[in-house]
């Protein structure tokens, strides 16, 4: 039987700003699958995600259906990574119980009244029983923690994912292959000539439609998602995922991109989360390491506050729709917030408010209708329509960095 699924956010949601100002936790990438799709394999569904949106995401994600009496739901907080153990425990959940970790709400089973009051009125788990859960628990805390479990979870989606398809080496003239760990290919991949893909450390995993251009280079354990193409020469280093319909190029390592964001020129980038729709100008270098090696610091999106990482590898995490210049400087720990336009000949901002464009010593508000008027060109390239659901989440971010 089909169990009902529906994903829930808590209050870590401010630590993974800005790329969650325009997406539920359980739509952030890392490894191959987004958060909510390692839980749907892991219950061996197909069905689409849904959850308890917030005001402004409720006309771009599913929101949960009510259900019939009798029936139950599970609900789910997507940072937890799921794993054998967990799943068991869930399953064997009581009705009306909640399972807690430390401080950490992990899911619920619900019964049909309270799945659909919760739908209604909002979470109240004060009425549930609570089951405390000792076992095998990873999850997520921090936005920067994407990038730095992202080859782990390349090699656990991996497993997650069915019928995937082994490399024929014969059908491919003039690619080199190393290959001590899996290559899967999914179909209609292209693998130009010169075109060297290192899987001694670690799996590479290329989705349907990809291309990868002559003479790339190509490290494991890596992935590079649907429709998606790396330029001529590229470097991509280990624990790198390409999310689908982007075009990257240069030098990238153990970085996270989700999809139509382009890096097609040279340039480094590492130990960084793109969100979508973005694009790094040609030769666009982002630092990840202090001179002094010293752990990274960054600036809390919410309060201001400078926050030690604890990292010595951090480079930039950037929202949706930000753009860098050509020869862009991006500083180690670089927050940038969504529809931002950085074009200043220097080292830009280290923490960069939504809607701002950066030119030379300059901040200032970046004007709504002419970035919603980039947008609109950008996604017609990938023939994608700006809807009116998507436009008046844009103006709720414009209109609270105004009030910054």
């Amino acid at each position: 039987m089909t169990q009902i699924i529906t994903f829930f956010e808590d209050n870590s949601l401010k630590y993974f700003h800005p790329l969650t100002l325009t997406r539920p936790i359980y739509d952030l990438r890392i490894g191959i699958l987004s958060l909510s799709e390692k839980w749907l394999h892991a219950f061996d569904q197909d069905t689409p995600p849904c959850g308890l949106q917030r005001d402004n995401l409720k006309d771009l994600f599913a929101q949960p259906s009510s259900i019939e009496s009798g029936k139950n739901s599970y609900w789910i907080n997507p940072r937890v990574f799921p794993n054998e153990t967990l799943i068991e425990e869930i399953n064997g959940l009581p009705l009306n119980y909640r399972l807690i970790n430390n401080e950490t709400l992990i899911a619920t089973n619900l019964s049909a009244d309270n799945h659909n009051s919760w739908i209604t009125n909002g979470m109240e788990i004060s009425g549930l029983k609570e089951k405390k859960y000792s076992g095998p628990i990873e999850k997520l805390d921090k936005a920067w923690e994407i990038f730095k479990y992202n080859g782990r979870e390349i090699v656990r989606d991996l497993e997650r994912i069915k019928n995937l398809k082994l490399v024929e080496k014969s059908e491919y003239q003039n690619v080199t292959f190393f290959d001590k760990h899996p290559i899967y290919l999914e179909a209609g991949v292209t693998l130009e000539p010169g075109v060297i893909l290192y899987a001694n450390d670690g799996p590479i995993y290329v989705g349907k439609g990809a291309r990868i251009m002559a003479n790339s280079v190509i490290r494991g354990p890596s992935a590079i998602c649907r429709d998606s193409v790396v330029k001529m020469g590229a470097k991509i280093d280990k624990e790198t995922t390409i999310g689908p319909v982007c075009k990257v190029g240069g030098e990238i390592s153990n970085v996270v991109f989700h999809s139509y964001s382009n890096k097609s020129h040279d340039g480094f980038t590492g130990n960084s989360v793109f969100g979508q729709w973005c694009n790094l100008g040609a030769d666009t270098n982002t630092s990840n390491l202090k001179n002094n090696y010293s752990t990274v610091r960054i600036q809390d999106w919410e309060s201001g506050e400078t926050t030690d990482t604890g990292e010595q590898f951090l480079g930039t995490i950037m929202g949706d729709h930000s753009k860098t210049g050509i020869n862009a400087m991006l500083n180690t720990g670089t927050v940038c917030g969504v529809c931002c336009n950085l074009f200043s000949t220097g080292y830009q901002p280290k923490h960069v408010p939504s809607f701002s464009w950066v030119g030379q010593d300059n901040v200032v508000p970046y004007h709504f209708e002419k970035a919603v008027e980039a947008m609109e060109k950008m996604m017609q390239r990938r023939d994608i329509k700006l809807s009116p659901a998507y436009k008046n989440l844009m103006r709720t971010i414009f209109e609270s960095s105004a009030q910054q």
